[in-house]
């Protein structure tokens, strides 16, 4: 790589830094003053160097760099269309609007995932039928749709397959299930960017739509590609894009085209007013700013080597925690799918191990490493659960009651991996 061009500069995201500050936070520092988060952003000077040249040229945002991650995106996952934002939030929720899901709909979204999943289907109105997962992999199972499905009783408009921690469902098959209920698939694939799975014995990339109408991602601090915040939506069909970026920019549109008020649109030439713009549904300002989308593009550029380094580190784990099996085992691994790994979660059998969660993680931060939980059922979320009941939904209860992320960033070696390691054995070693 040569030169200060690729010198790594790892900045930790505010609630990571949080995590150091206050009385205690030297005895979070391993013998070279490192604290080890469960996951960081990898910054380096070129990154530094193309936000600079955006903020000392024209345009800061809605501007031709947001255009040029969109073009590069598209071609990385190989989709025709790339719509960016400001969140992956953001991208869920024009989605679930792009979806013309509202009131009166249902959609199905898995009840292990982030908040925003869910959430993006209450801001449109909609209700959400919480799916079961696999209680190995976190993910839904075809099995789990189908339930959910007859669970609903109709109405449902919409599925929301999660690609947790990486790794996908089976695509296809969820796909296929959808479809034969009327449901539109909008994928979040927020942790896979750099996935593929086997489609018909082909590669496809996550992204790519083949089985899904839109793909969301996120590129939060910690994701493979960071943009500090932002997400996309990817798509195959046109018109669905064009709605998608109005909808992000607070539903007003430009193209001439479009207009309705032709008395108000044109002038006496029969050209378009250049000051004219109209609005003909309520949008928001979900736009990214070129400052965000020189970022990203940069980082887009290191995704294969981020990947790689992502999943030789996961090798390393999956070898090292062979002998704590079975109190501690990774993640099941899905058939057909080649994971570009955002998350390394572990299983863990608490009780065998003589431990409670909430003690290894406050014993592993004490050893200067970081650990998180990914994630609590939202179904069990207050909000939630005063909405629609208590669901059993046991296939998550089981997954949440021994999951664990351990550090994984690709700025990580493999010398970090022995050491997270070797304090879990230290640690549960005690503890028995």
């Amino acid at each position: 790589m040569g030169g200060c061009r690729h010198a790594a500069r790892h900045v930790e995201s505010t609630a990571q830094v949080a995590t150091l500050s206050g009385d205690g936070a030297d005895r979070l520092m391993d013998a070279k003053g490192r604290f080890l988060p469960y996951g960081r952003q990898v910054v380096e000077d070129d990154d530094v160097a193309a936000v600079a040249e955006v903020l000392r040229g024209d345009w800061l945002t809605t501007g031709p760099t947001v255009e040029s991650f969109e073009r590069a995106f598209s071609e990385s996952v190989e989709a025709p269309f790339t719509i960016a934002c400001s969140s992956g939030t953001a991208a869920l929720h024009i989605a679930a609007l792009a979806a013309d899901l509202g009131p009166g709909n249902r959609a199905i979204v898995p009840t292990v995932t982030f908040l925003a999943t869910a959430n993006a289907v209450r801001y449109a109105g909609a209700e959400v039928v919480f799916s079961d997962v696999d209680p190995d992999t976190g993910l839904m199972r075809p099995v789990d749709l189908e339930e959910a499905f007859a669970r609903a009783g109709g109405s449902v408009k919409a599925v929301f397959p999660v690609d947790l921690a990486g790794q996908c469902e089976n695509l296809p098959v969820i796909h296929e299930i959808a479809s034969r209920n009327n449901a539109l698939v909008i994928e979040d694939a927020c942790h896979a960017l750099g996935t593929t799975y086997l489609r018909n014995g082909l590669t496809t990339k996550i992204g790519a739509c083949a089985d899904a109408a839109m793909s969301i991602f996120s590129f939060h601090a910690v994701k493979t590609v960071a943009m500090g915040e932002g997400g996309a939506v990817t798509l195959r069909d046109a018109k669905l894009a064009a709605r998608l970026a109005r909808l992000r920019n607070h539903g007003m549109t430009r193209d001439s085209g479009d207009f309705e008020r032709k008395d108000l649109a044109f002038d006496s030439d029969g050209m378009p007013n250049p000051w004219y713009y109209e609005m003909p549904e309520v949008g928001f300002n979900y736009r990214a700013s070129d400052i965000h989308s020189a970022l990203g593009l940069s980082q887009l550029k290191k995704l294969d080597r981020f990947v790689l380094a992502r999943r030789t580190l996961a090798k390393n784990y999956d070898e090292q925690l062979k002998p704590f099996a079975p109190l501690i085992v990774p993640l099941a691994r899905t058939p057909d799918c080649d994971p570009a790994w955002h998350l390394y979660v572990a299983l863990f059998d608490f009780d065998a191990l003589g431990i409670t969660r909430a003690q290894l993680m406050r014993a592993l931060k004490d050893n200067g490493i970081g650990t998180q939980v990914h994630y609590m059922p939202v179904s069990r979320q207050p909000y939630y659960r005063r909405r629609y009941g208590d669901i059993s939904l046991p296939g998550a209860d089981r997954y949440y009651a021994r999951c664990l992320s351990l550090p994984l960033h690709a700025g990580m070696t493999d010398a970090d991996v022995d050491r997270v390691v070797a304090a879990l054995r230290d640690i549960v070693g005690k503890s028995k």
